[in-house]
């Protein structure tokens, strides 16, 4: 059962994206579409769950003096790999997402799942916490992936929706339309969850 709570509570309970609101930096600048907030989700996904496995294996190895210092070398080892997995197999998502895959090395989900969690849990617990965070990152950008790129271009994932007569709403694809997009989602959800009290 622990395993279960441990994987479930990132996908809602706890979700990076719309609960806890980290990893803000990417979450508004990649997700001009659904398929760059796929791909980071998922890069970040394969991050958080490698380095909670190789914090959980060391964490009685590591002293408490230098433990934020190995998380993250630990970390930016792993986002080395997703770095260069990407540059050689998916080219046009690696130039899309561009610097802001270095720059999971610094995102605070990664290294706070390191610290509040995998760094006192075993390696399995820790491996679920990882995949249902990851998951829920990737979950909630995606939604807001698919938001955005709906209003902005009239598809998701490539598909037109509306046909070739829709007007876009171009804010919805530029920066402010990020801040916009995500105030309103989480204005829907809070009103939501107060519903159902």
């Amino acid at each position: 059962m622990s395993l279960y709570r441990d994987f479930t509570r990132g996908l809602w309970k706890e979700n990076a994206v719309f609960k806890l609101l980290l990893g803000m930096c990417p979450t508004l600048a990649v997700t001009t579409s659904a398929e760059n907030a796929i791909g980071m989700g998922l890069a970040t996904t394969f991050v958080l769950v490698c380095s909670n496995i190789a914090v959980a294996m060391m964490r009685k190895l590591i002293p408490s003096g230098v433990r934020i210092p190995a998380f993250i070398i630990i970390i930016a080892s792993f986002v080395t790999v997703v770095q260069l997995v990407m540059e050689a197999w998916v080219y046009d998502l690696y130039k899309a997402l561009g610097i802001f895959i270095p720059l999971i090395v610094v995102n605070c989900l990664i290294l706070g799942r390191a610290e509040a969690f995998a760094s006192k849990n075993p390696v399995t617990n820790s491996i679920a916490d990882g995949l249902g965070m990851g998951l829920g990152f990737t979950l909630g950008l995606f939604i807001l992936g698919a938001v955005r790129e709906l209003f902005g271009s009239g598809a998701i994932l490539g598909i037109s929706l509306f046909g070739g007569g829709y007007q876009p709403v171009l804010l919805m694809i530029l920066p402010p339309g990020a801040f916009i997009t995500l105030g309103l989602l989480l204005a829907l959800m809070n009103r939501c969850e107060a519903g159902k009290h």
